[in-house]
């Protein structure tokens, strides 16, 4: 098998192991390290990696990580899995969608090993991590006060990454065009394909989403044929959006949602109110379009112009959708809630 390196750590086939990639310090002499767990089989095969909290407060993939890594039932026959349960370290430790310079991480790759500091650790990941593979799937979740129903977003042009979105087990796939800067748009134009799974929201852990960005990693390395394939009871019709948009907040004030993740939702159809102190109704906020809420604002209070619904756009029934994203739900949380349950 081909030599692989991490941090001037030879890890061998058939070998598992964890490690630390130095970074930086802090203004302690405290030195900040992105931690990874390896696990390679002896058997020739992809290297894929599977990394969580570039942004410090979507801390759901994190989750997903720790339970892959202590899963009994995760057994790689072959090729190399890479776990990095968080790279954005300063950003977790300061519970921060940023890095300490105030940049955004998703929007510094490639990055320099001499520029900025998120430019540094951009480097690092890449150079360390990013180019010794040839798939990977980056974990996400909403912004703070936003929630995101779980979706994987990629380029949907390429058939084979088509494919694996496919595999993932999720309701609604989104074709989602390259950002400059981002990690998905770095590793692209390298050869290596990317799914981006986003769910749930910051700074919180949602149960549903942890399941499901589990059993969605499983199914990949199956498909990919690193992993056992697991046998799934209900299968599931993932559904490409080919558009989305957010509907806005046209004046400011206190919001009654009266729709959730996953509704469907015709044109026209009242999603929210937005009231004055006194209770006065001052804006009904109303779909633009027929579709599917993907992602909203949590929180009661909005100023005008605030994005509050994400909606998808399907040429397919709206309602077809919606079941499926119900039955998704009723799946993994009638399951144990032993992880191990989950991706048997």
């Amino acid at each position: 098998m081909k030599e692989l390196v991490i941090a001037g750590h030879t890890i061998k086939p058939g070998s598992r192991t964890s490690l630390d990639i130095p970074v930086a310090k802090l203004y302690t002499d405290t030195g900040i390290y992105i931690p990874v767990h390896v696990i390679r089989a002896k058997k020739e095969g992809p290297t894929v990696f599977v990394s969580a909290a570039i942004h410090g407060d979507e801390l759901n993939g994190i989750e997903i990580v720790r339970r892959l890594i202590q899963s009994k039932n995760l057994k790689v026959t072959q090729g190399t899995l890479i776990l990095v349960p968080m790279v954005n370290v300063y950003g977790v430790l300061n519970q921060s969608r940023y890095m300490p310079d105030r940049r955004d991480l998703n929007r510094c790759f490639p990055g320099s090993a001499k520029g900025s500091l998120a430019g540094r650790l951009a480097n690092i990941f890449l150079e360390e991590i990013v180019y010794k593979c040839d798939y990977g799937i980056d974990l996400h979740t909403g912004a703070i006060h936003r929630s995101n129903l779980p979706q994987v977003r990629a380029d949907m042009k390429d058939p084979e990454t088509r494919h694996l979105a496919e595999c993932f087990g999720v309701p609604v796939l989104l074709n989602s065009d390259l950002r400059d800067g981002s990690l998905r748009h770095t590793a692209v134009e390298k050869g290596i394909r990317i799914l981006l799974y986003e769910a749930g929201q910051a700074l919180r852990y949602d149960e549903i989403s942890i399941r499901a960005g589990m059993r969605g990693v499983i199914n990949v390395l199956g498909e990919l044929g690193m992993a056992k394939k697991r046998k799934s009871r209900r299968k599931l019709t993932p559904y490409e959006a080919n558009n989305s948009a957010w509907v806005r907040a046209g004046e400011s004030g206190i919001v009654n949602h009266l729709k959730a993740l996953g509704d469907a939702v015709a044109k026209g159809e009242i999603l929210a109110t937005i009231g004055s102190p006194f209770g006065d109704v001052t804006e009904h906020v109303k779909a633009n379009r027929a579709g599917i809420i993907i992602g909203k604002q949590n929180i009661p209070l909005v100023q005008e112009g605030d994005a509050m619904f994400h909606i998808a756009f399907f040429s397919e029934a709206d309602d077809d959708i919606a079941d499926t994203i119900g039955t998704l739900q009723e799946t993994l949380m009638d399951a144990d809630k032993n992880q191990e349950e989950i991706i048997a």
